[in-house]
């Protein structure tokens, strides 16, 4: 005998959707609104800082570190996406330091405070619209951010004049082997015809910090092993410290020797081959290690 009661099917999914919740989708829209007002918040101390970058010669590199970063970000865009998102309130609180690091940089004439207030201002946004798991995936891009801003004066000053002291020393003693008089006064060098002073400018500083970058990216994108990254992030110093010395070097040669392309447009045009030299020896280390430890596997 049949039973009156009947009894509904109700589907799998149905069911499955009803006790699995569905997971938090990427806050994309919320993060380019609140980007586009913490960029309006910042734009006097941006505006600044792009500046500085078309007129440093220190800072010619700073150009290329959005652009770099953002590529970083589309290449890891699967493991960002993939990241739980989960809003995080407390970081409001770093978004509002960010903007108090600003008022006090900016009107304390600190432009480093200042601009490394908005990389602040940043990482909070980021990390109160998409969560923790999702700010450690963008670690990387986020870091790279950093050579946008030129490094405090005082640490600046500190860190060319050892570089002024260590070129004119291996300089002297590079002409010396030469068969060059040379007489060294710090960072002056006395040859017989002229004296040579080795600036700033020619302490290697530039090379270094644009070097330092492109390494930093360079290892991103086509070097999976750290410690191999953190290795060729390393030496760029010595590399940047002996071609610069070799630079000196070849400048007082020439000022004994060809004076005239010793100076002005040519000592530029040096400049630039030395840089170009640099990222050789770099590239070429790291075929030379990855030899010995066996391939990448970028």
């Amino acid at each position: 005998m049949e039973s009156g009661v009947g009894t509904s099917a109700v589907p799998r999914e149905g069911i499955l959707s009803a006790t699995v919740p569905r997971a938090p989708e990427f806050p994309f829209p919320a993060i380019a609104w609140f980007l586009g007002l913490l960029i309006l918040l910042y734009l006097p101390v941006l505006k600044v800082m792009v500046g500085e970058w078309a007129s440093e010669e220190d800072m010619g590199h700073a150009f290329f570190v959005p652009i770099v970063a953002a590529y970083v970000v589309w290449l890891d865009r699967e493991r960002i996406l993939s990241a739980p998102a989960k809003r995080c309130w407390p970081a409001l609180l770093l978004v509002a330091w960010g903007f108090l690091q600003m008022m006090l940089g900016y009107l304390g004439a600190d432009f480093f405070t200042a601009r490394t207030a908005f990389l602040a201002g940043l990482v909070g946004v980021i990390w109160t619209l998409a969560g923790t798991a999702v700010l450690r995936t963008l670690a990387f891009p986020l870091f790279l951010l950093l050579f946008m801003i030129r490094i405090p004066l005082f640490i600046y000053q500190q860190i060319t004049f050892p570089l002024q002291i260590l070129a004119s020393e291996i300089a002297s003693r590079g002409l010396e082997i030469l068969g060059i008089p040379v007489f060294r006064r710090g960072n002056v060098l006395d040859l017989p015809s002229k004296t040579l002073e080795i600036v700033e400018a020619c302490s290697g500083i530039r090379s270094l910090l644009s070097l330092t970058f492109l390494a930093a990216a360079y290892g991103r994108l086509f070097e999976r092993r750290i410690w191999m990254r953190v290795v060729l992030f390393v030496l760029t110093v010595p590399i940047a410290i002996a071609c610069n010395a070799f630079r000196v070097t070849l400048t007082g040669v020439l000022t004994e020797y060809k004076p005239e392309i010793a100076e002005g447009v040519y000592h530029t045009f040096e400049g630039w081959i030395i840089f170009v030299a640099e990222m050789v020896l770099l590239l070429g280390v790291h075929r030379l290690l990855s030899k010995f430890a066996g391939k990448s596997h970028a």
